[in-house]
């Protein structure tokens, strides 16, 4: 397209320039804030939208702006990842190895086979999440490195799924970079999935500049420049009405005039409007038919490749020779079908994508798919690999071809690896109607249900049920297909038939390995399962088969930890649980094996939260994160992790790193499809830590933007769902609800088998909603789960339950429970607790005219409260040493040490009054990063701002 269809787009042109100048605008090399960060022209076809980006690049280039660009392509849409690789392969492919393996670090094998580079290892397929995470460090990066940068999208209603979907997210966050990303598209021929893009567009910045068709003045301006101010004004005005006002046929029908000595009067009307018609459709073809059949086959074959595309796969496919290409190209050029004028013949281009889609349409459709199956085996040949491949093989007749079939599964597995799960599961379906072999159909079939899981699971059920009919299939396969067919049901709530198929596939399992993996599989989901109608038995068959296994094997790990868990829920002695989770350890469990999942390794972990050493949980967590994280399982697997390392810390009583660490895990699971149980967790867990905190309302908030409470799951979530809720009830006051909710929660768990209060408090919590009303009922079930609590024998356990009793109980009668609840509880990491039990005893020694050692009990109270981050409690603190004619001494702030030479500073700025902006001149931050860094400081210490200066008085003198 050529500078004359920029006519009558002057606003266009002022939106580039005004966005350009935000570009360079920079303070201290940190890019301001800006308008826009996003700037997108869209209309029909025709009108310009190329012309508008070709301009920008050359006034980018001229700025100095590194540019950086993609296309998306009609016949190219199932290509993954194709517009992103063409954004940042350039850049890339100027680094050595080395240097490449530097720049992108540990993302290296994660986005490698989305960038199109070469993967190494044997790694799980990273989840999409993953991969859009890696792909915005990757942009991000480049951007920093190369800044400013232009990134420039044209025809963005082809691109790929995959490119769409990371460049809606990613364009949504980039107002702190030094970007401007520039996008052209057709309005009405966006696809579906490109939703969240046509919202971003909408709403960010300038709203989208939508071209209009050029006016006759327009049209006539362009034919003048061609063929000479001579021509007639009614020549011209049919020009504009034979081409609709379309820049591309104005310049194409301008060229066409010129060329043959059209001078623009009334009599070469008649050739005029022949020409036009020869611009596109029907006259397009025929225009191109009346050249010879060898150039007609190659343009054919350049609208099955796609444009851009290399001329000499184009006449391989073609059978041409060399001299026959070019004399193909160079007819196509005079004709204007391709473009001229490229820097390298290594790529040739169409002049327009309508030409390119009026040719391939016009092909008839069993010779089209004849070129595409010539195609296919060109490009496997000629080394492009079989993603390239496999495009072309979508075009083809089926007819049963082995080779096709195995060309398909490798572009699946390719994706797969890329994180494209959609064109994985794109050419697995195609490969199934090819079809595959017999000996070969579970397999596709397990490999179908592979890619559907994190896209439709409902689907994956279906495909691995039709895999287990079919004769013959390999054991260890069989295993993987049940393992998957029973993960798939579980997250589509049929928990029971999930059961039900791992207890078949035990009971006729063919060797003693296979059948104690399926035994493995059937003890988690009936673990997992809420419904389970047979619970005591199935630990009773669990404890006698533990018993005779060293733990040699992985299958038997896995039955050991599942033991331990096992002895958790059911209050058995700690130190059995222990044991059985030490002893599942021995020889590794990795988190990541894509044909186990992570919940016996999550649970042997937690094992050892409840019995109260929760710095060795919070390292086996760190590790399992690790290994997602290193894989790019950066979705449900993360986001489940995040906010059990949460449930660690609010169990430690860190209840402000619980908030973050939880709401981080959350946000993780809240923008990944079918995360639903790490949002169960995250919720629970976020709405206890709150209530800890005092933070009723923002509990409440929370649960009913979840519809907590509403809806009970048919899976076992800890903390327990229906529990907690039960705690918010309280908290507001609502204790009649509470208890009769904590009842039923009593009735499921004894009826499982399942005793231990460090698990499901639900009879502490059942006696604080009866004390008001039913004092003797409240003080029988403390006095029960106190019992459970010294079966189970861990401290923090211990003391919790007896300072419920304490609490129910009350009087003087209470000062020696609550006096043993605080020696137990200073014997454990429960921190919250320990300064909640200080508290309530303090306030009972004070009841009781025993002013000194409430005194003491009080203050220990407070600091510990401050130090947890439990605001309510420490409010009570002071109103009791105030409700006692005592005063609050300065805190000791124990956690002082742990602030950075920067944080202190930090802080001694804000309190001496300097503003945001000179604090982050000093520090050499962003003003969002001082924001950042003081919210970090007032988590450490336990106080916001208002008591910063406090803390810093007590932090430079001794306490007294």
């Amino acid at each position: 397209m050529e500078h004359r269809s920029l006519i009558e787009r002057r606003q266009e042109l002022l939106a580039l320039d005004a966005a350009f100048k935000e570009l360079r605008r920079t303070t201290d090399g940190v890019p301001r804030a800006r308008r826009r960060g996003l700037l997108a022209f869209s209309g029909p076809a025709g009108l310009g939208k190329t012309a508008l980006l070709t301009e920008a690049r050359k006034r980018a280039a001229a700025d100095g702006f590194t540019v950086v660009s993609g296309r998306g392509g009609e016949n190219q849409q199932g290509s993954a990842f194709r517009v992103v690789r063409q954004l940042m392969q350039p850049s890339l492919a100027t680094m050595d190895g080395a240097e490449l393996r530097a720049f992108l670090g540990s993302w290296y094998d994660i986005v490698s086979a989305a960038l199109g580079l070469e993967a190494t290892g044997s790694a799980p397929a990273p989840d999409p999440t993953g991969v859009r995470e890696g792909l915005d460090w990757v942009m991000t990066r480049l951007t920093v490195k190369k800044a400013p940068v232009v990134m420039l999208l044209d025809d963005l209603h082809w691109a790929d799924t995959e490119s769409l979907s990371w460049l809606a997210a990613f364009a949504s966050r980039i107002d702190d970079l030094p970007l401007l990303i520039v996008v052209a598209y057709r309005p009405d021929e966006l696809p579906p999935q490109a939703g969240e893009l046509r919202s971003l567009t909408g709403h960010h910045g300038d709203r989208p500049h939508d071209l209009a068709p050029l006016t006759a003045d327009g049209v006539t301006e362009i034919v003048r420049s061609r063929i000479g101010a001579g021509a007639e004004d009614q020549f011209c005005k049919e020009c504009w009405s034979a081409t609709s006002g379309s820049p591309f046929e104005a310049v194409e029908l301008a060229i066409g005039l010129a060329e043959r000595n059209i001078t623009g009067t009334e009599d070469e009307l008649p050739s005029m409007r022949e020409l036009a018609a020869a611009i596109k459709g029907p006259g397009l073809i025929e225009r191109l038919e009346r050249l010879d059949t060898s150039t007609v086959r190659f343009a054919h074959v350049a609208a099955v490749l796609g444009s851009p595309f290399p001329p000499q796969l184009a006449a391989t496919i073609a059978v041409l020779g060399n001299e026959a290409a070019a004399e193909a190209t160079q007819q196509l050029r005079a004709a204007r079908i391709l473009a001229e004028g490229h820097d390298t013949e290594d790529e040739l281009e169409f002049v327009h994508p309508l030409i390119a889609t009026t040719i391939y349409r016009d092909i008839g459709k069993s010779f089209r798919a004849g070129l595409h199956d010539a195609a296919a085996q060109a490009v496997l040949t000629a080394g492009y690999g079989p993603t390239v491949a496999a495009r072309h093989l979508l075009e083809v007749s089926c007819d049963g071809s082995p080779e096709t079939v195995a060309c398909l599964r490798q572009a699946a597995r390719e994706y797969l690896r890329a994180g494209a799960t959609e064109a994985a599961r794109r050419l697995l379906i195609r490969a199934l109607q090819e079809p595959p072999l017999p000996e070969d159909r579970a397999a596709v079939l397990h490999e179908l249900a592979c890619a559907t899981f994190l896209i439709e699971p409902t689907a994956t059920v279906r495909y691995l049920q039709q895999a287990l009919e079919e004769p013959d299939v390999d054991p260890d396969l069989r295993a993987s297909i049940v393992f998957r067919l029973t993960q798939a049901l579980a997250h589509t709530d049929q928990l029971a038939k999930a059961v039900t198929v791992a207890a078949e596939e035990a009971r006729q399992a063919p060797n003693a390995r296979v059948r104690m993996r399926m035994q493995a599989d059937l003890f988690v989901w009936s673990m997992v399962r809420a419904d389970d109608p047979d619970s005591p038995a199935r630990s009773r068959t669990l404890a006698r088969l533990a018993e005779q296994l060293p733990g040699r094997s992985l299958e038997e790990r896995y039955i050991l930890g599942l033991r331990a868990w096992d002895a958790v829920l059911r209050g058995e002695p700690r130190h059995t649980a222990l044991m059985y989770a030490d002893k599942a350890l021995q020889g590794g469990m990795s988190w990541t094996d894509e044909n186990r999942g992570f919940e016996v390794p999550a649970s042997v972990a937690l094992v050892f939260m409840y019995g109260d050493q929760p710095n060795r949980a919070e390292g086996l967590f760190n590790k399992g994160i690790a290994e997602c994280v290193a894989k790019g399982w950066r979705g449900s697997h993360l986001a489940l992790g995040q906010t059990l390392v949460g449930y660690i810390r609010h169990q430690r009583g860190c209840l402000g790193e619980a908030e973050d660490v939880v709401r981080e895990g959350l946000r993780i699971a809240d923008r990944v499809e079918g995360a639903v149980p790490a949002q169960w967790y995250g919720v629970s867990v976020l709405i206890q830590t709150l209530l800890a905190r005092g933070r009723v309302a923002q509990a409440r908030a929370l649960a009913d933007e979840h519809h907590f409470g509403d809806v009970t799951p048919n899976a076992v979530i800890y903390p327990d769902p229906r529990t907690v809720y039960a705690e918010l009830l309280l908290a507001e006051g609502r204790h009649a609800e509470a208890g009769r909710l904590l009842a039923s929660v009593g009735e499921w768990l004894d009826g499982r088998g399942w005793r231990n209060p460090a698990w499901c408090p639900w009879q502490l919590r059942l006696a604080s909603a009866l004390a008001p009303t039913a004092p003797d009922k409240a003080i029988e079930h403390a006095e029960e789960a106190v019992r459970r609590a010294r079966d189970f024998g861990a401290a923090s356990t211990i003391g919790q339950a007896l300072h419920t009793l304490a609490e129910v109980t009350g009087g003087s009668a209470a000062l020696d429970l609550y006096a043993q609840a605080v020696d137990h509880l200073e014997q454990s990491p429960a921190a919250y607790e320990l300064a909640r039990a200080h508290v309530d005893h303090g306030a009972a020694l004070s009841r009781n005219g025993r002013l000194a050692e409430a005194a003491d009990r009080l203050y220990q109270g407070l600091e510990g409260a401050v130090h947890c981050g439990a605001e309510s409690v420490a409010a009570r603190a002071r109103e009791e040493l105030a409700a006692a004619g005592l005063r609050s001494l300065p805190l000791r702030y124990a956690q002082a040490d742990t602030l950075t030479a920067q944080e202190l500073r930090a802080a001694e700025l804000t309190v001496h009054g300097h503003p945001v902006a000179v604090v982050a001149k000093e520090l050499r931050l962003t003003e969002q990063g001082v924001r950042q860094l003081l919210s970090r400081v007032y988590r450490k210490i336990g106080t916001d701002s208002a008591g910063l200066a406090g803390y810093l008085e007590a932090r430079s003198r001794p306490h007294a």
